[in-house]
């Protein structure tokens, strides 16, 4: 694994850091199943699907729906759920953040092999989706996106392709024209932003490294062309004095397992509409990251 002083050091200065095997093929194997468990019940549903922050993407398809991504399924899974707060997080995050953390993204996404319509991600920042912005304060410093690849990350399986160093740009306001997700990279993208296609760099991950990235590091995946699915859990942290929103993650360092009932996060209408239901058009539909 990357020393803490290099993983801390390639994070501020290029926006984004990796921590090698930090957590065992056993470990990652579990994940994976916990991640299948997930994608069977929003197959069951076959159709977009919420209860509270839980909140299944489901694009139709011919011959069967393709589950794109779930938001908060630690809410219906007890391994996630326990993965959420493992130690080692808390031990990546604290020089980073600090010790006092809030959750604010809890995320599976799929890339099925052969399909890029659901799974691409256009280039963006995270800081887009971080809002309201007064809920979401002191960005750079105190919010650190974690993805765990629970399969091999590379360029034909659709890995991360980021732009090292686009964080200390700021707030570039990219791809304010709609939804990033299911929407084809494209260097015009990043031409509008006067970044440098050039400087793209691909993020290579194996099964059980975990990616550390900033809000505002600019950043796209591609379409799954490889033999195998792509699967990314991502936990995105903040430090809990700079955030009104999110469920407790760790206090002091030490893990917070989820309440009785959801905090509010993205989803406006939890408290108008916690129940469970298929959303229709005019609901408000959440942020991507």
């Amino acid at each position: 694994m990357v020393a803490e002083d290099e993983l801390e050091r390639s994070y501020r200065t290029q926006g984004y850091a990796i921590a090698r095997a930090l957590f065992t093929p056993a470990e990652t194997a579990s994940i994976a199943e916990a991640c299948d468990r997930v994608h069977a019940a929003g197959i069951a549903h076959g159709r977009p699907f919420r209860h509270g922050n839980l909140f299944f993407n489901i694009a139709p398809a011919a011959s069967s729906p393709v589950v794109r991504m779930v938001q908060w399924p630690s809410w219906i899974d007890a391994a996630l759920a326990a993965q959420r707060i493992d130690p080692r997080y808390a031990a990546l995050l604290a020089p980073l953040i600090g010790a006092e953390l809030k959750q604010i993204i809890n995320q599976i996404h799929w890339k099925p092999t052969g399909q890029g319509s659901g799974g691409d991600f256009a280039w963006h920042q995270d800081s887009r989706s971080r809002r309201p912005r007064e809920a979401y304060r002191a960005l750079a410093t105190s919010y650190v996106q974690t993805g765990l690849a629970i399969d091999p990350h590379t360029p034909e399986s659709g890995c991360l392709q980021v732009i090292p160093g686009s964080h200390l740009l700021g707030d570039l306001a990219m791809a304010a024209d709609g939804a990033v997700l299911g929407k084809a990279l494209s260097d015009a993208d990043l031409l509008a932003a006067g970044l440098d296609p050039a400087g793209k760099t691909n993020l290579l991950l194996q099964p059980g490294d975990v990616a550390l990235w900033s809000p505002y590091l600019v950043h796209a995946s591609g379409i799954n062309r490889s033999n195998h699915a792509r699967r990314l859990l991502i936990n995105g942290y903040v430090t809990a004095a700079n955030c009104d929103r999110g469920e407790w993650a760790f206090r002091g360092g030490l893990p917070v397992p989820l309440g009785a009932s959801p905090s509010l996060v993205h989803y406006e209408a939890l408290h108008d509409r916690p129940e469970p239901h298929y959303p229709q058009p005019h609901y408000p539909q959440p942020h991507y990251p």
